[in-house]
């Protein structure tokens, strides 16, 4: 992956996100959702300070990373949970890696102490990367929401900073 960059996030690639948001959805094991939304409400609903993208040597975007806040409340300010989504075109290729790396980075200079994300089992290379990068499953939570008309567990995953505390 040394011909692949990760920078900040901008409108301008808004497109890109959200077609590859999509094809994650497409493909059944991403996420409860199945439309991405429109940029105005993933712009609202993620901190622009922890929004990236990996891109090629040509400035294409081939995946992107983002966190939410999990709860309003003062005491969880330090708790957010990210989604990643990688082109199919571009998986296996580390871009999911390099884009948790500088989520981790960035969280942390942040002052941020956990990162949370659910994933389905089914998404097992999600779930190896995931623990590949210091994240350990909290658990299973058991037909938790139906897909599909299905329901569907969802591993619990967190990664807590070494140093931020």
């Amino acid at each position: 992956m040394a011909d692949t960059t990760v920078r900040p996030m901008t409108a301008a690639d808004a497109e890109r996100v959200l077609a590859i948001y999509q094809a994650g959805l497409d493909d059944g094991n991403a996420s409860f959702e199945i439309t991405a939304p429109t940029w105005a409400t993933f712009d609202t609903t993620r901190l622009s300070a922890h929004r990236f993208v990996a891109v090629d040597p040509e400035g294409e975007v081939l995946g992107w990373i983002a966190v939410s806040p999990t709860s309003t409340r003062a005491v969880y300010a330090g708790v957010v949970e990210h989604s990643v989504y990688v082109d199919p075109a571009a998986q296996g290729r580390g871009v999911a890696r390099l884009l948790l790396a500088a989520l981790i980075a960035s969280t942390e200079a942040a002052g941020i102490w956990t990162i949370q994300s659910g994933v389905f089992p089914e998404n097992t290379a999600s779930l190896t990367l995931h623990q590949r990068v210091g994240f350990r499953v909290i658990g299973v939570r058991e037909r938790v929401g139906r897909h599909h008309d299905r329901w569907r567990d969802v591993v619990l995953l967190e990664r807590r900073s070494p140093t931020v505390s």
